[in-house]
């Protein structure tokens, strides 16, 4: 291009707007040009997925036609190698146009640019084939950058309304498209739909498509520069407006203004990060406790005594002592420091001490907490960072469970053996500590504006918010299980879905913080209402929906209800609003734990009396808030918060987005594979298994499922039946055991009634696809609530019905006659195979036994001639060949012995002969290792060795 001569002499020039449309025309020759390719030569081959092929599937996913075959591959990788060199002109050249002094968002963006061209690359180059885990580390990174990439870019535009309105299409039009994207892969992989994975694919392409547009809108804006770079427009160096500014100029009195455009400080976002982790602490000791105290109920078998430690939550009673408060507000670090015993409990190996440990650290961090309020209430933006901090702690702290499977990595039933980070996060817990309580509390100032509303009141709205932040938040799956029916899936599932319960709670998070008058609203207040109705009456999708509002509302009341709770005595508020949220956890366990408890049956499967009085008490917060809210002049209250409240937000903001992104890289990395396959398949055995496993705590108080894994996978269990394993409540700690082992173990799941049925929990483990799933509570006029699960499984092509069933106790003689003939009708009445995994509570030949066994239930016994001991686990089949049983001891784990059994697919009953093992076929057997001492305390016992039949 001949030179040009305009404000001095330039060498070369040519217009900016090219490098835009070399990348685009790079980037779309990339992709179609190995589709057209992939077509070409291996249509059927990348239609072809694990279900289906072409005609029900007849259009290629992305990933199918960039992968893995030569050349459509190599002409991707060709492509987008040169897509680099105008991508990287591209993220510099936007940053020169945006830059402006003082503004840290344009050097954001570009590094954010940056980085996705670089992890771009990575997936590139690293297929899933070669390396699975880096090939998702890039790509979900890839993603989760795109966000703050889109959201920068716009907020950066220069003010001309066309690129303004083309980016907000494409950028909206790309993460909407994700919900279809995500629902058709679901439809895929868990339904096995014919054809979803086609309309998938189509999304797919649309994200490829959309993705590339946005970027290619800077044609337009390059068109004013030149390169080298000569801004011929008076865009650059600071001169031109952009959308930014604008938001500045129209919004410079609300808050989102400063969070874009103000300079980034470090010092502030360790500040924040830290007062974060500290709330983060907090709700990890707090829901440590509950785990920690039902461990000994559970071996006493009814009330030990040590649940009077729930109680050391009302510490903030001794607040009432003038001289005492005085002396702890001006020490908070010293309580902040002694409230990590909760953390370093983990280092006393006995029950007992750790328990005290806990309660320890349990009651000086919460008088730590109610103090640091209280100690605020003077300085608004200072309350309301803690406040924002225990909010996001408590989210930080159900992002870290959505990680580690529903366990907190620094409970101390954790340790390095099973998960835990103990060691690591004590260490950081010190750091934040430290630099959270560095900036001096307030002192006993009383807060700005009149005190007014009641203090009860307030102490009751404490009660319910922190009951309902405990009992429905603290896990992202607890109200996915509310709602969960079972097979065919017609509602959430706990990976992806829990990322929906978070990103629910940060908008309750967000709406709190900026409409502090709607969060208080008896508008708002009934919205949350109806969602805790729905989320307790409703299934599936729209009991979900109910979940997501009332998680929504319970975040955004925080801010509210707090506030107005340190204008009256600490004492009141928080020691009072404790102790009825202490009866509130006391009263939610009674409603499942009736037959155990004194007054139990009162309250016996009460749920929605728990949710009524929540909100009640919510309510009254609401009151007193008001109350306090229209004291204040309506001028005053429509100020716009100080600069230093603006300034601080940005960075608890900053926080909130990266759990957030963090939840959606976690359930990208943990969404189930769908392509199990059973031990034997040769053979077409099916190896089944029975398991009490006592709510996943071993005879140590240490978590369980490490070692549960390990056995179930060496025992080759393709089905198995789990027992007492319903922990969704405060008082076990919110935790769901059957998805740590359905993971790594590569299994369905289905988790039995759920924790609003109120049984002591089933659920079923299974190598093969769950075709149907029903949940049945059977009779129970007297005790507890028996479960049983009836699924049909496609065992190599045939459908076989198992049965998962917890009896009731032995106190209650008629629960358990009629639930045996509930159960045997079951049984009686499936035409196809079936095998019974089951707690019986009887004797073999006597009593309820011969309604299980025999005629009025068409089941066999595994081993009628088995009689050692055998009390409460049975397992029964028909239908279909029986060739082993054994008894495997439990070890410390539980307090219940595996029971395990082989069946041949596709072959009659056979007898009741036993058998040598040499006349078994090698792949039939049972494994050696548990022979004699066995491995890790696992051994066959009771005869000794496996049972054969002929």
């Amino acid at each position: 291009m001949a030179p040009k001569f305009k404000e001095g002499d330039v060498i070369a020039s040519f217009s900016g707007k090219w490098i835009g449309w070399a990348h685009t025309i790079m980037a779309y020759t990339a992709f179609f040009g190995a589709l057209i390719v992939g077509i070409k030569l291996h249509y059927h081959k990348i239609v072809q997925n694990e279900h289906y092929g072409y005609p029900q599937e007849w259009f290629p996913s992305v990933s199918a036609t960039i992968g893995d075959r030569y050349p459509e591959r190599s002409v991707f990788q060709l492509f987008i190698a040169l897509t680099s060199g105008p991508r990287f002109a591209l993220c510099a050249m936007w940053y020169f146009m945006t830059q402006k002094p003082g503004s840290s968002l344009p050097r954001f963006v570009f590094w954010t640019g940056i980085f996705r061209t670089m992890t771009c690359g990575g997936w590139t180059y690293v297929t899933s084939t070669d390396d699975h885990d880096w090939h998702d580390i890039f790509m979900i990174s890839y993603l989760v950058a795109t966000l703050p990439w889109t959201i920068g870019c716009i907020l950066l535009s220069p003010q001309n309304p066309t690129t303004i309105k083309y980016r907000k299409i494409f950028g909206y039009s790309f993460f909407g498209t994700l919900v279809p994207l995500i629902y058709f892969f679901i439809q895929h992989k868990v339904h096995k739909v014919a054809g979803a994975y086609t309309i998938y694919a189509f999304f797919e392409w649309a994200l490829v498509l959309l993705d590339v547009a946005f970027d290619a809108v800077t044609i337009i804006d390059f068109d004013g520069l030149e390169i080298v770079v000569k801004d011929i427009k008076g865009l650059g160096r600071g001169k031109g407006k952009y959308v930014a500014d604008a938001v500045l100029e129209k919004e410079k009195n609300k808050d989102v203004g400063v969070v874009f455009g103000q300079a980034f400080s470090w010092p502030a976002a360790i500040d924040a990060a830290a007062d974060v982790y500290n709330g983060y602490v907090y709700w990890t000791t707090l829901t440590s406790l509950g785990v920690c105290v039902w461990y000994f109920p559970l071996w006493y078998m009814g009330i030990s005594g040590y649940e009077v430690l729930v109680m050391t939550t009302i510490s903030p009673f001794l607040l009432s002592v003038p001289p005492l408060r005085r002396l702890i507000v001006k020490n908070l670090r010293v309580t902040h420091l002694l409230g990590l015993a909760g953390l370093v409990a983990f280092l006393t190996p006995k029950p007992t001490h750790r328990l005290f440990t806990v309660g320890f650290g349990v009651w000086m961090s919460t008088l730590a907490w109610a103090a640091t309020f209280y100690g605020e209430r003077s300085q608004p933006h200072r309350l309301e960072a803690r406040v924002s901090a225990f909010s996001l702690g408590l989210l930080a702290s159900s992002v870290a469970k959505f990680a580690f499977y529903t366990n907190n990595p620094l409970w101390p039933i954790m340790h390095a053996e099973n998960g835990g980070w103990n060691k690591f996060g004590l260490f950081v817990a010190v750091l934040a500590v430290l630099r959270s309580t560095g900036r001096p509390a307030g002192s006993d100032v009383s807060a700005p504006g009149p005190k007014s509303g009641s203090s009860v009141l307030s102490a009751f709205g404490l009660a319910g918010l922190f009951f309902a932040m405990h009992s429905l938040l603290s896990d992202s799956s607890t109200m996915i299980l509310w709602v969960w029916e079972g097979f065919p899936v017609q509602g959430p599932i706990a990976v992806p879905h829990g990322s929906y319960t978070l990103f629910a709670m940060g908008v309750g998070i967000v709406v709190g913080l900026f409409y502090p008058d709607l969060s208080r609203s008896w508008t708002f207040y009934g919205i949350g209402s109806v969602g805790a109705a729905v989320l307790t009456t409703y299934s599936n999708w729209l009991g979900f929906y109910g979940a997501l509002v009332l998680a929504a509302y319970t975040m955004a009341l925080a801010p509210a209800l707090i506030s107005s709770a340190v204008k009256h005595s600490p004492a009141t508020t928080f020691g009072l609003g404790f102790l009825v949220y202490n009866f509130m956890v006391l009263f939610h366990v009674w409603v499942v734990a009736y037959a155990f408890v004194p007054g139990g049956p009162l309250v016996r499967e009460r749920t929605d009396w728990v949710m009524t009085t929540m909100m009640l008490l919510i309510g009254c917060g609401v009151f007193s808030a008001n109350a306090s809210g229209n004291s204040v002049s309506l001028k005053s209250r429509s100020k716009a918060p100080n600069p230093a409240t603006r300034k601080q937000r940005s960075y608890y903001l900053y926080v909130l987005l990266a759990l957030e992104l963090l939840s959606v890289s976690i359930a990208y990395l943990r969404f189930p594979t769908y392509d199990y396959t059973p031990y034997h398949k040769d053979e077409k055995l099916v190896t089944a298994g029975i398991w009490t496993i006592h709510f996943s705590l071993d005879n140590d108080m240490w978590s369980s499922e490490y070692r549960m894994r390990d056995v179930i996978k060496e025992l080759e269990l393709d089905v198995v039946g789990l027992l007492e394993s319903d922990l969704q409540r405060i008082i076990m700690g919110n935790r769901d055991t059957t998805q740590f082992l359905a993971e790594d173990l590569g299994m369905y799941v289905d988790f039995g009634p759920g924790p609003n049925k109120h049984t002591w929990g089933s659920a079923l483990l299974s190598k093969f696809p769950i075709v149907n799933s029903t949940h049945h509570l059977l009779p129970s006029p007297v005790g507890e609530l028996a479960p049983a699960i009836h699924a049909t499984l496609d065992m190599y092509g045939e459908m076989i019905d198992v049965f998962v069933f917890h009896s009731g106790q032995e106190e209650d003689p008629e629960d358990r006659r009629l639930q045996s003939e509930y159960l045997a009708k079951l049984m009686r009445e499936t035409p196809r195979p079936a095998i019974l995994l089951s707690y019986l509570v009887t004797k073999p030949h006597e009593g309820n036994y011969n309604t299980y066994v025999g005629e009025k239930s068409s089941m066999r016994d595994i081993d009628p001639s088995d009689v050692g001991d055998r009390w409460c686990e049975y397992i029964l089949y028909k239908g279909f060949k029986r060739t082993g049983y054994a008894r495997v001891s439990r070890d410390t784990i539980t307090d219940t012995e595996i029971q395990v059994g082989k069946f041949q697919v596709g072959q009659p009953e056979g007898s009741d002969t036993i058998i040598p093992e040499e006349q078994v076929p090698y792949g039939m057997r049972f494994p050696t290792m548990f022979r004699g001492a066995g491995v890790r305390g696992h051994r066959y016992h009771v005869f000794d060795e496996p049972r054969y039949f002929a």
